[in-house]
Parts: structure tokens; sequence; C-alpha cells
């Protein structure tokens, strides 16, 4: 239960970051809207795919031993991808690639920042409720 709803935390924060970057370019609220609501699904669409590309090339190349070069081409491959379905999402809303170009590359920076501090809040939360837990547990 508590990883569901750590999940559903992190697609609120990437959703808010969507909209409040499309609205800081668009000033609307209808644009920015879109942005947050269509662009994470294009994301959870597009990545079961890209992980089912990946793990065919990894079973292709799992003699060469590619390790950490593979996961690197993997990461970069989905930072791209992310990037082209943020590009495509604001340009298509705006008609602007510099919109669609902008909102391509912080977008994603801004999760970078971001997601790193989302996370760090819920372990320090994980670690309270096994504490809570552990003494509630522990023999009087």
């Amino acid at each position: 239960m508590f990883t569901a709803i750590k999940t559903f935390s992190q697609v609120i924060t990437h959703m808010s970051i969507a909209f409040g970057l499309a609205y800081l370019l668009t000033g609307s609220l209808a644009l920015g809207g879109l942005a947050a609501i269509i662009e994470p699904v294009i994301n959870v669409a597009l990545l079961p795919l890209h992980e089912k590309l990946w793990h065919a090339i990894r079973q292709r190349q799992a003699h060469r031993h590619m390790g950490v070069a593979a996961l690197a081409g993997e990461k970069l491959s989905q930072t791209m991808m992310h990037m082209g379905v943020a590009f495509s999402v604001m340009y298509g809303a705006t008609g602007s690639a510099a919109f669609g170009g902008l909102l391509a590359v912080v977008e994603p920076i801004c999760n970078v920042i971001a997601l790193p501090f989302h996370d760090g809040l819920w372990e320090r939360l994980r670690s309270r409720l096994v504490q809570r837990d552990a003494l509630r547990l522990a023999p009087l």
C-alpha cells in the first residue's frame, strides 16, 4: 500500500511540474492542464514498449557483457523519449517549436531535481512508520 501511495504521489508531482511549466510558458490554464494530463499519459503508454525493446536488446547482447553501457543507453533513450513527448505535446498545443523545445528541456530537468527530494521525504516517512511499528511490537 505504501508503494502505491508513493507512486501516486510521484505521478501528481510529475503532473504538477508539467502543468506549472506549461502555464508559465503560455499563461493558459487550459494548455497547462493539457500538458499535465496528456504528457504523462503518453509517457506511461510508451514506457512498457520502451522497456520491452530494451529487454530484447539486453537479451540479444547478453554475450557481450555491456552492463553499464546498456543501462546508460537505456536511460538516455528513455530521456530522449520523454523529451520528444514533452516537445510534441507543447508543439501540438501551441504550434510553437520554441515553447515545445523549452518544455522538452526544462520539464525533465525539473523532474530530475524534484523527484529525489520527493523520494527522500517518502523514505523518511517510511523510516518513521517502521520505527513506530517496532516500538508498538516491542515487549514491555
